[in-house]
Order: structure tokens, then sequence, then C-alpha cells
């Protein structure tokens, strides 16, 4: 969930046309797209490579999750309460992990609510987002020792960040891809509570349009790593790499500090480790 006072990054959709454009997905997903894999893990590799769902699941209300859970490629969305498919704040998540629970093979639907939720150490493997609700999953451990993993998988049209990082500990995403969303990963601006967050992204797949890829907060101590990263249908090199924030915890909107990209540290990584393929 996102602080209530941080401003999202709007470019909103109409419900048909973001189903449409799920419907045209899901066509090319059975006419053209390679099934996922376990190969796909380790690696983003093909950006427009999508799964195929096994089947759909509805999800009138969060579905809690302790040790390991695999959904079998199957499509869960929310129904009822869990189905307004808008952008509120302080929605409900379609899954909620205990800490150290694993999610896997699963697809998130629209209505995608708030997507995961991990309580604290956490991984999520191979889960894919299609239309991204609120946020696609938000870490909120406070423990600075707590780990949360995102291994392969990919999301979708989000109107503002993809994984919302509100709690303490360090963030790892390896083998994802994102399109057409505001950012991939966000520190929490503007939380009651704040931390110092380490955020470390490796082998990832970026397709514009796109605001930026990390948001950290230097006050804080924040870091964030980036290495092979592939930003795709930018020619022009608009997206952000990592973006350096004056945070608080009054709910204000946290300053923009420029410039943005690598500073050494807060922002770790160097020209090579970008390619625009």
């Amino acid at each position: 969930m996102t602080a209530p006072a941080e401003r999202r990054v709007r470019h909103r959709r109409s419900v048909t046309k973001r189903r449409a454009v799920i419907a045209a997905l899901s066509a090319f997903g059975i006419t053209g797209a390679a099934i996922v894999t376990t190969s796909m893990l380790s690696t983003a590799g093909a950006a427009s490579s999508w799964p195929t769902d096994k089947g759909k699941t509805p999800v009138p209300k969060t579905i809690p999750v302790s040790g390991v859970r695999d959904g079998g490629m199957k499509m869960f969305y929310g129904t009822g309460a869990l189905g307004n498919d808008n952008q509120d704040e302080g929605q409900d998540p379609i899954f909620e992990l205990a800490d150290g629970a694993t999610l896997k093979n699963v697809i998130i639907g629209t209505p995608a609510a708030d997507g995961v939720h991990c309580k604290g150490t956490c991984t999520l493997q191979n889960v894919w987002w299609l239309d991204v609700g609120e946020d696609a999953a938000s870490f909120k451990g406070k423990s600075s020792s707590a780990v949360y993993k995102v291994i392969g998988g990919g999301a979708k049209n989000a109107d503002d960040k993809v994984l919302q990082f509100n709690g303490a500990g360090t963030l790892t995403v390896s083998g994802f891809q994102v399109q057409n969303a505001g950012k991939l990963v966000r520190s929490c601006g503007n939380c009651k509570t704040q931390y110092k967050r380490t955020i470390v992204l490796s082998d990832i797949d970026v397709t514009a349009p796109m605001n930026s890829i990390v948001g950290v907060n230097a006050n804080y101590g924040d870091t964030a790593t980036l290495s092979k990263i592939r930003i795709h249908g930018d020619s022009k090199k608009k997206i952000k790499t990592c973006v350096r924030f004056e945070g608080n915890n009054t709910g204000k909107e946290p300053k923009e500090l420029s410039p943005p990209g690598p500073d050494g540290k807060s922002c770790k990584f160097k020209a090579s480790d970008i390619s625009y393929p």
C-alpha cells in the first residue's frame, strides 16, 4: 500500500480499454508468445514473453499465505470487495504473505486490488501482473534483516509504482520484466515510519513508456544497485534510471533531488550497466 499523501503519476485507462488490452495480450499469448518455463526464472531475456493462464480463480477475500504456495500458473483476480478495479489507496491485497512465505507460479489478472503484501521476509517467484491495481506488491517487514526476493515474472500497466517498499530490509529483483508503468520500485517517500532500505536490481527488462526505474530516499541512507538493465523503446533515453528523493515521515510530497542517475552513494551503477537494445 502506498503512503496516502504520495502523489501518483496519472496515465489512467478506462476499464473497457484496460480489459481490451488484456484480451489482446491473452490472444498474443495463445498464438505467438513463448509459454513460461523454469528457464525464464533466471533471465528476463525476451521482453515479449508472457504467460498464458491455466485457469481462472476469483478472489473475494485476501488469501493468506504461509510456507510455500504454488499457483500452478492460474490467474487470480479480485471480486466483491477486491473487485473495484480502481486506484484507491488502502485496498486489501489478493495475497498476503506471512514472514518467510513464498508465492510462485501465479498470474494476477484484473481487478488486481493491491496485489501482494509481504509482512516480512518473502519470495515472489514467477509471479505476473497483467494490469497492476494500486500496487503490484508491497514489502512491509519491520526488521532490518528482512529480505524480499522477486525472481522472474513481470508486470504491465501500472498507473504509478509496481513494487512499493514501505518496510525495512533488502529488496532484490532479478529476471523481471516491466512495461508501461510509472516506476518499477519506490522506497516510500512519506511513510510515518521510515527506514534505511537496500534495493538490488539485476537482469531487468524495462519497456517504455515509464517515468523511472527506481526511487530512493537519500536522506535515510537508501541505496539502489543496478546491473544488466535493458531499456526497450526509449531511443531518446527519457526514462530516468535512479531518482533520489528527500523523504519525510510527515506525509508531505517528497522532494526530488537532481540530477537523476548514478552518484556512487545512493544510486550505485555505471553507464555500462544500462543498455538500450
